[in-house]
This record gives structure tokens, sequence and C-alpha cells, in this order.
């Protein structure tokens, strides 16, 4: 009896049973909305296009929490997608591939990645349920519903960002916005600066040429996706903001971008 008790008691740890994530969502409701949108998403990455992935060495020996991925931003939710795609097949041993969804069947779930609020409740159906795959819903200070604003700072962002990273891998875009050349926010900086994160930079590249805006439907197929993860950084207490987003800036490859748009 003694060892059933035990078997069932691994069992709902594996699963998550009775866990809830810093957020209050529960753990197995997360890795079922991960698992549904995995098998939903995974042709697109697949079969559809095909994906090239570099550098997943660099994953292998991050720690379990306090990291924070910072890439370009091409599309609302397929980027996104394919990071978590990414990150489940490095959990079960697979190099630079998404080529065998086994790994879907037990997705990491102390993953998270910053949004716009805006974007994942006025946007309809699919960006609610997408949302409780890890969403940290942060309000932009300077856009709203498609216009320049300017309004005060969400201060509540840096604390939920802290909360994500305190429990696990948290990506962000620090363009804070799918418009190709756009300069990164000071707030990344501002909030490396505060929660000292590893961060690993990700260069990525295709995405806007196979789907549209939101990433949901697909726009040019046989497209060469590409997700490249540079080295680790870890940024000392005295760099500077502007030292900190030029080098940012650098390692996700902005400013490649725009040299290739002077040429």
């Amino acid at each position: 009896m003694a060892s059933k008790l035990t078997r069932l008691f691994q069992l709902m740890d594996t699963l998550g049973l009775g866990e809830r994530d810093p957020f209050g969502n529960p753990i197995v409701f997360k890795r079922i909305i991960m698992l549904i949108l995995g098998f939903l998403t995974y042709s697109r990455l697949v079969m559809s296009n095909k994906t090239k992935i570099k550098g997943t060495e660099y994953l292998e020996e991050l720690p379990e929490k306090g990291v924070l991925f910072l890439s370009n931003h091409q599309t609302y939710f397929m980027d996104v997608i394919c990071l978590y795609h990414i990150f489940f097949s490095v959990k079960w041993g697979f190099k630079n591939s998404v080529n065998y969804p086994i790994y879907l069947l037990a997705p990491r779930s102390n993953l998270f990645y910053v949004a716009a609020a805006e974007t994942m409740k006025d946007d309809g159906i699919v960006p609610k349920v997408f949302a409780q795959a890890g969403a940290i819903l942060v309000n932009r200070s300077w856009r709203a519903k498609g216009e320049n604003v300017k309004r005060e700072v969400d201060l509540e962002a840096v604390e939920k960002i802290k909360k994500g990273l305190g429990f696990g891998w948290v990506i962000s875009f620090p363009q804070g916005t799918t418009k190709a050349f756009a300069p990164l926010r000071k707030g990344t900086a501002h909030l490396i600066k505060g929660t000292n994160p590893i961060v690993v930079p990700v260069r990525i590249n295709g995405f806007r040429r196979a789907f549209d805006k939101k990433g949901l439907l697909l726009k040019k197929r046989n497209t060469q996706l590409e997700v490249e993860f540079r080295p680790p950084i870890t940024f000392r207490e005295e760099d500077s903001v502007e030292a900190i987003l030029n080098k940012i800036a650098l390692e996700v490859g902005l400013s490649l971008e725009e040299e290739n748009k002077e040429q």
C-alpha cells in the first residue's frame, strides 16, 4: 500500500497536480494548454516550414530559474510558440531540433513570456487561451490600440517579471513591438539592473515572411525559420543602461538589421 501511495505522489509531482505557479495558475492546466498548443502548431514549424536552430548547447547548463531570454520580435505569438517548442525539446535532450514531438508529452512548466495586456485580452479567444501558457501581462506606457501614447510606466510589471524569474525562465522582447528596426526599450536595461538575471540573447528570422502579424495564419510556406541562441551574459552592477542596451542590440542582431536596411 505504501509503495502504491509513493508512486501516486510521484505521478502527481510529475504532472504538477496541486501545484501552482507564482501567479496562482495551476501547473497541470498550464501543461495541458502547452500540450494542445504544441500539437496544433508543430506542423507549421516542421512541415509547412523548416526550422533551423543553433546554440541550444548554451541552454543545457542553465539553472532552472533566473534566466531571461531576450529576442528580436517578428510576430505576436509564433515567436514565443517556437521558443517553447525548443525549450521542451532541449528538456528531453534533443539538440538544435524540434523534429521529435514526443517532447510535448512532458513540457517544461517553468516558462513565462512578457506580453502586452491589451494584445492578450482584446484580440479574441485564442490569445486568452494562449495567455494561460505563461503570459506575464504588462501595460505598455508608449503604445495602446495601435496608437502612440504617453502614460505612466507599469510599476507592477517589474515585480511580475521578478516573480517569473524567481520561478523559472522568462522570454521578453525588448523592442516591445513586432515593427522592424524598432529600438530597444530602456525598461529592459532597468529590469536587468534590478533583477541581475542570466541573459540569453536570441536571434530569430523568417517568421515575418512565413506568418501574418499575429503569427496564427500561414502567409508563405517552405520558409526557413531561423533561431539562434547566443552565449549567456551576466551584466555587472556598474554597467550603464546604454551599455546594456548596446550589448543586447548587438547580440540579438538589431545592429545588423539596421546595417542591412541602410545598404
